[in-house]
């Protein structure tokens, strides 16, 4: 059922006191809500001008959608980059990755805060030298508070079911523990905030 924007300002304003008492605010996550680029930035510029505070989490492949001025509407961006591998991220993602690192160094360069989300997943993004390569990067970005090492994991996998997809990560197992202290100290070791 479509959702207008009016409609879903009212809603999320209902919650704005209970939000701000617990430093919270709106997060606008998908899919990909840059797919639905015009709604996004309308809902944050709403919501930000109604003293909430506004998130979004996106892959960045889309970010070139959304203006410098648009940007300023968004207090916090939450950005999934899938891999640093450039072969790797087109065969997870089936997108190209210089959009993505493009997005990141353009927050960078206009200081809009940023935290890294990078979903570990056995045989898929879980090389060592490419995760240190990818801290690097985040660490001379400058604007990265913080990175979300998240472990794979089999919760969404009825969704596929259900659709009747094949899900090609059927047989993936979560990484085991060591691997993700490892991940984040590879955050760490370049001065990043990485749980």
């Amino acid at each position: 059922m479509p959702i207008t924007l009016t409609n879903a300002v009212e809603e999320i304003r209902k919650y704005r006191d209970g939000l701000r008492i617990m430093s919270g605010g709106f997060t606008l996550s998908g899919g990909e809500p840059l797919m639905q680029d015009r709604f996004a930035v309308k809902l944050l510029s709403a919501l930000k001008a109604n003293g909430i505070h506004t998130a979004l989490d996106t892959n960045g492949a889309l970010g070139d959608r959304v203006s410098d001025g648009e940007l300023e509407k968004i207090d916090l961006v939450l950005l999934d980059i899938k891999n640093w591998n450039p072969d790797a991220h087109r065969s997870l993602t089936g997108a190209e990755l210089g959009p993505v690192l493009d997005f990141a160094r353009r927050l960078a360069s206009h200081k809009r805060p940023m935290w890294l989300r990078y979903v570990l997943v056995p045989g898929y993004s879980d090389n060592l030298g490419d995760i240190s390569q990818l801290a690097k990067f985040c660490s001379n970005l400058g604007n990265v508070e913080r990175v979300d090492v998240l472990p794979f994991h089999q919760m969404g996998r009825f969704k596929w079911n259900e659709l009747k997809l094949d899900y090609a990560l059927s047989d993936v197992q979560p990484p085991a523990l060591n691997l993700v202290q490892q991940a984040c100290a590879a955050f760490r070791a370049e001065g990043l905030k990485a749980y």
